[in-house]
């Protein structure tokens, strides 16, 4: 039985890849590739993922955390960057790579995605699907199961691995032909466009720009603190603040001491100093900003201080 290494974001495109292959009796093996920025929900609770993997009769299911890596490529991606802080052309050149490295461990015959000719003008055209499959080094391997039949023939369907009649030849923004798919193959929900990367959103992407350019700390804390909380970044400062008790908890539990955190004695936010060593006094009141109860207890006349929360 054949087997591919499926890069799935979980998005549709990558759910009716798969299914195309499954339907060839081919073993599909389905990756998801995780930072702070896509996929962490799967770092504390991977059971869902492997619950759609089963639902979606897929053979495995990998959860693979590339953040270190990734960091590298977020600071100066070859490629630039999309609308936002999203080197889409690096990232799935990198993502490549990383499963190409996995399939002998896995005796995999190809890589699968479910890129679509034409959906994104930018990365999605003839020349950059060519040009990611050459610095990727998975020209021949790299299968599009969804515009196949508008692309190269490649080695896997040369040797029979699977029939390119079964593929299709999807182009363009439009989902239409995808909708027909998932109802065919009785999709219960339909999932988005795309797996979602935080990147791409106005707020999240223009803070990272800014962490880069700034060459403020970025390492495997600072990524996952950047798609929390409200940031007050100035010169040589740089504070982040949870604006509500789910955040103050998961802040604490990201931080495990490296920075110094702070609070009131009151209810209020959980602050994490990240650069800068500034008075006391600023971040109390900071605190006090964004804090009702330490208004309420002020406005009574009642003292309101700072407690660290470093042990």
């Amino acid at each position: 039985m054949p087997t591919a290494l499926l890069l799935f974001s979980e998005g549709l495109d990558s759910h009716l890849a798969g299914l195309i292959l499954k339907e060839q009796g081919i073993k599909i093996i389905a990756i998801k590739f995780i930072t702070p920025f896509f996929g962490w929900k799967y770092k504390e609770n991977p059971f869902p993922f492997y619950e759609k993997i089963k639902a979606l009769n897929f053979d495995e299911g990998l959860i693979i955390d590339i953040t270190e890596e990734y960091i590298e490529i977020l600071k100066k991606p070859e490629y630039g960057y999309g609308d936002y802080a999203n080197p889409c052309i690096d990232c799935k050149i990198f993502m490549l790579k990383k499963a190409k490295e996995l399939m002998e461990k896995y005796k995999a015959d190809f890589i699968a995605t479910g890129e679509v000719l034409g959906q994104r003008p930018m990365s999605q055209n003839k020349n950059i699907l060519e040009l990611i499959e050459e610095k990727a080094e998975v020209k021949g391997i790299l299968l599009r199961p969804l515009s196949a039949k508008l692309l190269s023939i490649t080695e896997v369907e040369k040797k029979g691995l699977v029939n390119r009649e079964k593929l299709y030849s999807i182009s363009g923004r439009k989902r239409t032909f995808q909708l027909e798919l998932a109802k065919k193959f009785n999709l219960k929900e339909i999932p988005t466009p795309a797996g979602g990367c935080l990147l791409t959103d106005p707020q999240i992407g223009e803070r990272v720009l800014k962490i880069i350019k700034e060459k403020r700390p970025l390492n495997y804390k600072t990524c996952q603190l950047l798609v929390l909380g409200r940031h007050f970044l100035e010169e040589g400062l740089w504070i982040v603040l949870g604006r509500n008790k789910e955040e103050n908890e998961k802040i604490k539990r990201i931080v495990e001491n490296k920075y110094k955190t702070y609070t009131l004695n009151v209810p209020a936010p959980t602050a994490v100093v990240i650069e800068g060593d500034p008075p006391q006094t600023f971040i109390r009141d900071l605190l006090i900003k964004y804090s009702k109860k330490a208004k309420d207890k002020i406005s009574k006349g009642e003292e309101v201080f700072l407690i660290s929360q470093n042990v």
